[in-house]
């Protein structure tokens, strides 16, 4: 546990003491900032069918999820396989999974803290409405779990190799299959492969979720899918310690 909680506390200090870090919080927000004034200015027409503004906005920042994964994780172990400080590292007293499992926290804690400054869309709402608070809290474990899942996608990318904008489209790759799943749910006939592509798509996860439809089946899925791609980073990082 002291493994994790140092390489936490090292890859945390990286993240906020980078300058683009800030960088990317701003742009982070500008652009959720942008769909969810849009979503309320279409709301707000009388043409517009209504429902609740952040249903709509949990299901279109699906976008920013596919591409935080990425910018998140590409560095945080290519650029110490390139300069050669994971040889440093791991000669000190902690293992493969300490050192991928802090770097995970730390990512984690730096996508939750992107995400925080959101919760002032629901505030700014309930002054002006009522809001139903149950499928907020429902969208924002939906907004954590997936993240989670492809934090560690993409920390599994970037234990693969020494170039971090490969670790980038590596991860951006499998991101991208994964949603892809989804798309081909409509197209399968046979009703076994039907219910696959639907137990794993990202699409159906968001929407249930951004409506308060909490299925402990989407927890399994994510937390396992978390886990399973952290033990591949670290026996990924294993099988670079020995080469």
């Amino acid at each position: 546990m002291n493994g994790v909680l140092a390489t936490y506390r090292r890859e945390l200090r990286a993240f906020f003491f980078s300058p683009l870090a800030y960088v990317m919080l701003f742009f982070f927000l500008v652009v959720t900032g942008v769909i969810f004034v849009y979503i309320v200015g279409q709301l707000n027409n009388p043409a517009s069918p209504g429902g609740p503004p952040l249903k709509f906005f949990f299901s279109a920042t699906w976008l920013m999820l596919l591409l935080l994964g990425p910018l998140l994780t590409m560095r945080l172990v290519s650029e110490e396989l390139r300069s050669g400080s994971i040889e440093v590292l791991m000669t000190a007293p902690v293992t493969e999974g300490q050192v991928i499992g802090g770097k995970f926290l730390a990512a984690f804690t730096f996508y939750t803290f992107l995400w925080f400054p959101t919760v002032g869309y629901a505030i700014m709402i309930a002054l002006y409405e009522k809001v139903d608070w149950g499928p907020v809290i429902a969208g924002y474990l939906g907004v954590l779990l997936i993240g989670a899942l492809f934090l560690a996608i993409g920390i599994f990318s970037s234990a693969m190799t020494r170039s971090q904008l490969l670790a980038a489209m590596m991860t951006a790759a499998l991101l991208f299959v994964l949603f892809l799943l989804g798309v081909f749910e409509g197209m399968a006939s046979n009703e076994l492969l039907k219910r696959a592509l639907g137990y794993v798509s990202i699409f159906n996860h968001i929407d249930e979720l951004a409506s308060g439809i909490v299925d402990t089946r989407r927890l399994v899925f994510y937390l396992s899918g978390t886990l399973f791609f952290l033990f591949l980073a670290s026996r990924a990082l294993e099988d670079k310690k020995w080469r």
